[in-house]
This record gives structure tokens, sequence and C-alpha cells, in this order.
């Protein structure tokens, strides 16, 4: 089985790769897409033998793209371009675009079936428990950019034969993410001695993911076609940002203050919200 990972080397992809070649059979050939194979370079995944590196830039034209992406029986779609900015409206006058007609040209050429990252952002301002069944209300560029991706793939679906993995993240957290992300700035700042840590007044309550377990769980939807469409990746438990950065604090065995209320809420997610995992439970217990 040919198994074709976009955005390889990004935060997420790169611990999908290290997942994939940890735990899948000897007969399965990973293709990684990167832009950068300097980047690809130093992956710990990169001299695997299951690992087939093809340097390819979804934004430029590309002819046969299918064929050129060696033929795979599967796509796992990770790449995104412009985060974490999420009000850039180059996600609906880019983004959107240039992933829609990759991945319609991928299907047009053959591939049977798709998993692809969308983002909890889709749910809109809503509080409390989020389950797939909800409609939409997008509010943020990238959000209305996801949505409209999953809606056009939807349409495609109707005059072509293909399964449908739409993935929608919560917050994710873990070695490689952004630096512009909560932890890593908590990190930043415990790394330099500073004394005070800014932040909001932290009593949002969310739905955290360490990356890793992430990883698993897309790997796992990934190869199992019985529970398709949209799909929460969420722990279904929600913490609040406090708790959250005073937990990760003592782990880290940190003297650093907490200055709550230095920066305002934001004004694109609500107060309280996190995501219904039933889905996901169904899925790992057919794997297990």
């Amino acid at each position: 089985m040919k198994v074709l990972v976009v955005g390889s080397t990004g935060f997420i992809g790169s611990h999908i790769m290290d997942y994939l070649c940890r735990h899948t059979k000897n007969d399965i050939n990973i293709i990684a897409t990167t832009r950068n194979i300097e980047k690809a370079k130093k992956m710990s995944w990169f001299n695997d033998k299951k690992v087939n590196i093809i340097e390819f830039d979804i934004s430029k034209t590309n002819s046969n793209v299918y064929d050129r992406l060696k033929r795979p029986d599967m796509m796992i779609h990770l790449a995104w371009d412009g985060l974490p900015d999420y009000k850039n409206i180059n996600h609906i006058e880019r983004n959107f675009y240039e992933n829609y007609f990759f991945i319609r040209d991928m299907i047009l050429g053959g591939l049977k079936d798709l998993t692809i990252t969308g983002t909890c952002f889709e749910y809109g301002i809503k509080n409390g428990p989020l389950s797939e069944d909800m409609e939409t209300y997008p509010i943020t560029p990238y959000a209305v950019a996801k949505d409209s991706l999953r809606r056009f793939l939807q349409e495609l679906q109707k005059i072509n034969n293909f399964d449908l993995k739409w993935l929608r993240l919560f917050y994710v957290y873990g070695n490689g993410q952004s630096p512009k992300s909560l932890l890593s700035q908590l990190d930043t700042a415990i790394q330099n001695n500073e004394k005070v840590f800014n932040m909001s007044g932290g009593e949002q309550l969310r739905d955290y993911l360490p990356v890793e377990k992430l990883s698993e769980y897309i790997v796992k939807i990934s190869f199992q076609n019985k529970i398709t469409g949209i799909i929460n990746c969420c722990s279904g438990k929600p913490i609040s940002i406090r708790n959250l950065v005073e937990n990760y604090i003592k782990e880290k065995d940190a003297d650093i203050k907490l200055n709550f209320g230095y920066y305002p809420y934001p004004d694109h997610e609500p107060m309280a919200f996190w995501g219904d995992d039933s889905k996901l439970k169904i899925i790992n217990d057919l794997l297990l």
C-alpha cells in the first residue's frame, strides 16, 4: 500500500511520519512531499527505508500530479500556509483555491481515499461540547476557507467515488509547535529565566491534545473506512487555560509568576468549548 503524506515536515506532519515509520508494516510505502528538501533531511525519518521523499509544491502548476506523486492508495493532507494568523485573507484568496485544485486533480487522477485536516474554528462562536452534526458558522478567513474546502470536497464526492475523512482538530501542543503558541511562549519565558509571564485571564475552557496522541489518531482514522465524513480530533475533556499553564509550570518545576488579565480574550473564540469525541472512541474500539 502507498500512503502519501502532504505536509510531511510541518508540526503535525513530522510527528505523523514518525508514527507511520514506527507503527506500520514493512509493506507500507510512505510517500512524503516537502517544499524544502533541506528541512526534510533534518527529520528523524528521512533515511527510513519505508519513505520515498518527493520535493513538491502544491501552489505550482502540476500536470499529471497523481502520477507524479506515485499513484498513492491513500493521502493524508496536512499542508496549509499562514498559520497561526487566522485572520489573514490569504486563507480564502490563495490557500483555499490552491488546496482544492490540488486535491481535485488527485481525485480525478485516481485517488480513492483522502484524510484531511480541518479545524474546530469551523463551528464558530459556540459554547459547550461541539459535535460533528452541528451547523458550521466560521467567522475568520482561516475557518471560512477550511469550511469551504470541506463543502467543495463533499460536492466533488457526488460525481467522483472516493472516501473522505475530514478531521476537525482542536488545540494541539508539543515539540515543534509554532513559537507564537501559548506553551511555546511560556517555554521561552522559562528558558530566559523571566520572572513574569503575561497572559489572558485564563478562564477559557479549551480542548487540548498532545501532538503524539493526535498523530496516532490521524493514522488510525486514515487506515479505516468504517467511519468517514467529519470526525473531531480532540480529548473530549475541557481544561481551563489557567490550569493548563499552571500544570505545565509544575511539570517543568519552573519559578515564574503568571500575570493574569494582561491580554484580552480573543474575539474569534468562544469562552468555553471542547470536542465531542464519540466518533473517535468508536474508531479506537474498531481497531483494538
